[in-house]
């Protein structure tokens, strides 16, 4: 399986750090555990944002960026090493393993961030944080800036600005390095193998959801630990509901079968819309909006190069639809 390499890591750290303000400070919490039910558990999906800068896995963890600290620019909270918890949950890196294998200057026990990262922030002017996506953090984030400024008649300095973190990060995500490409490859062959394989198993007499499955199967095998979003498996009239989830009707000879399905690595996601028919055989008028959908496309990948404007790729399916809409009589002009 292919994933990002440490060292990719470390270069995107220092890459954000070099565009931050001098005496600054970058916090970043990492995604929450959802509950599914009592106390069964959504299988962990990292914040996109936490995983690009860190690559750790696990839950309750925070990201402090400090440009210039002495005692190592990179601070990582996390959760300390527990033989019973790891006997229910899983193996956890801990301190040590946040330091050895995630590539930390300096490592606490997330039990501790409230004992030590006011201490952290006092004295920085500015601080970079995801406002406003994450309400308990904020919450708990002015906790600390507020700490500070109780101790301010002491000499403590609090940090006089608050910026997005997301206006540098979200700009650095645009431009892929050679090693995300590689993954955004792997994720889209493994789905294209799943789509094939849904293809192959598509009859009248299934489910939906039978489709699905075969979906599935190939994301697993293919080593993607998740779909990437709720796969769409959407037969006849169900096709025309856009984001369709219930994928339980039965397929029927005659109808379309349309599937929007993709999976994940390492939180890079692929996406993959195609129709076909149920019993492998279009009827005249199936068939004949399929081939300007896919004249569409054709001319839309004509458009995608260096130097053009994303939306000409656009622009180039809306007036092959439109041509082959008029010409086929279904639309007036």
């Amino acid at each position: 399986m292919i994933h990002i390499p440490k060292a990719e890591y470390t270069r995107r750290r220092k890459a954000l750090m070099a565009q931050m303000e001098p005496n600054s400070i970058a916090i970043l919490p990492a995604a929450a555990v959802a509950i599914r039910n009592r106390d069964v558990e959504h299988v962990y999906r990292q914040d996109s944002d936490f995983q690009y800068l860190s690559g750790f896995p696990e839950p309750e963890a925070v990201i402090v960026l400090m440009p210039g600290r002495q005692h190592g620019e990179y601070v990582l909270f996390c959760r300390e090493r527990n033989a019973e918890r790891e006997l229910w949950d899983g193996l956890r890196a801990g301190t040590e393993g946040a330091i050895r294998d995630f590539g930390a200057d300096d490592a606490f026990p997330i039990t501790d961030i409230d004992d030590i990262l006011p201490g952290l922030i006092e004295g920085r002017d500015r601080v970079y944080s995801a406002m406003g996506s994450n309400a308990e953090f904020d919450r708990h984030l002015m906790e600390w800036i507020n700490v500070i400024r109780s101790k301010a008649h002491l000499g403590a300095q609090p940090p006089n600005e608050f910026v997005a973190l997301d206006h540098l990060l979200h700009d650095m995500r645009l431009y892929k390095s050679a090693a995300e490409v590689k993954v955004m490859r792997e994720a889209a062959r493994i789905s294209c193998a799943a789509h094939v394989r849904a293809m192959q198993a598509s009859r009248a007499g299934l489910h939906e959801f039978s489709l699905e499955a075969e979906l599935d199967y190939e994301f697993r095998k293919g080593g993607a630990k998740m779909p990437a979003y709720g796969s769409i498996v959407a037969s006849g009239r169900n096709s025309c509901i856009l984001h369709y989830q219930q994928n339980d009707a039965l397929l029927k000879d005659g109808d379309l079968v349309l599937i929007d399905a993709g999976c994940e690595i390492d939180c890079y996601a692929s996406d993959i819309t195609r129709t076909w028919p149920v019993s492998g055989k279009f009827s005249a008028e199936q068939k004949a909006i399929y081939e300007i959908v896919l004249a569409s496309q054709e001319a839309a990948f004509a458009e995608i190069a260096p130097n053009k404007h994303w939306n000409q790729a656009h622009e180039a399916t809306v007036q092959v639809i439109t041509a082959g809409l008029v010409k086929l009589g279904l639309l007036q002009g």
